[in-house]
């Protein structure tokens, strides 16, 4: 292999892009983005926390979404040969908050990279399930090409992102849309399992309920190896392939940290009330709360089980993790984080 490895030293490494490379998925893009060889740029927005990439040999460069000449610029600069879209944001004040950021910019990063002399072999977006919204029975799973019915201003704000996507006709462009998200790093469900930890395992109402899980490590191989396979302009809809009731995450934590709880369940009522009384007391502070009428939306929903058939066929998708396995990796992390 000496000789091999020598030829190849003089070759340059494909460049990716990757937005929201600060955040919890786009540290394990960055991850995995490395192990495909790929040369990586991460874009950061200035003033992040970016201490825990310093273990990774990577790029770092600070984009103007909301200007299309300045975007251009930068993707010249660079030459890229992918671009992988995970910025956006999943707690804003007002609906045209969610659709700047989440719509309006991926818009302007496509046209600057439409519009640029670069040689883009592919663009990714990352979408959210939340997108098409959940389905109000149990009777199927919500599939690739399912109407589109959202439930919260988030989700609106990535199915608007996709039409404006889909009007470019010719970016090279695959849009991943993934479920709920968990894995290292992650700190919305973390809620949950620090709850869990301390012995309490509260649930919304006692409805019917059918939930899907995506492990992060899976998620991001599938977008990573969305770049070189070339397929075009289709969405393709993320989980670990399976359905769980709404007591399996609980289950599994319990099981992993090896707990026993005080199990209750909250009236939704109740719990709309927390919810509106958390958009109250936040109204004039530049934060969102993790609760919030938005969150309920998603909470209460009844099926928010996927078909990843499609993403299987076409971009060799199989999940290595059930959620059980997904629970044990993560909760094994957060302990040796001391975030347990």
């Amino acid at each position: 292999t000496g000789s091999t490895r020598g030829r190849y030293k003089h070759m340059s490494k494909k460049k990716v892009l990757i937005t929201g490379a600060s955040g919890f998925v786009g540290y394990h893009l960055i991850e995995e983005a490395l192990k495909a060889n790929l040369e990586v740029y991460a874009a950061v927005r200035p003033g992040s926390e970016v201490s825990h990439l310093s273990e990774f040999k990577i790029n770092y460069v600070n984009l103007n979404y909301g200007d299309v000449q300045q975007l251009k610029a930068s993707l010249e600069e660079q030459q890229y040969n992918y671009i992988i879209h995970a910025a956006g944001t999943t707690k804003a004040k007002t609906e045209a908050d969610y659709n700047r950021v989440n719509a309006d910019y991926t818009r302007n990063l496509a046209i600057a990279a439409l519009e640029s002399n670069i040689n883009l072999e592919k663009s990714v977006f990352g979408s959210s399930l939340a997108a098409l919204g959940p389905l109000k029975d149990l009777s199927s799973k919500i599939q690739d090409n399912s109407p589109p019915h959202p439930v919260t201003n988030y989700g609106a704000s990535k199915m608007l992102a996709e039409q404006y996507l889909s009007e470019l006709k010719t970016l090279p462009l695959v849009i991943i849309r993934p479920t709920a998200v968990y894995g290292p790093r992650e700190k919305d469900l973390f809620i949950l399992f620090n709850s869990i930890n301390k012995g309490l395992e509260p649930h919304i109402g006692r409805f019917t309920q059918q939930l899907s899980f995506v492990y992060v490590k899976d998620l991001v191989k599938v977008i990573v190896r969305a770049l070189t396979i070339p397929v075009v302009h289709q969405p393709y809809n993320i989980s670990g392939g399976l359905g769980y009731d709404r007591y399996a995450l609980a289950s599994y934590t319990k099981k992993a940290l090896n707990r026993k709880t005080f199990k209750f369940h909250l009236p939704v009522a109740l719990v709309g009330l927390l919810a509106s009384t958390m958009d109250f007391i936040y109204a004039n502070s530049k934060n969102t709360p993790t609760l919030n009428k938005e969150k309920m939306a998603e909470l209460t929903a009844i099926n928010w089980a996927c078909s990843i058939n499609k993403a299987n066929a076409d971009l060799d998708y199989s999940p290595e993790y059930n959620l059980e396995q997904g629970v044990m990796q993560t909760i094994k992390w957060y302990k040796l984080k001391n975030w347990l």
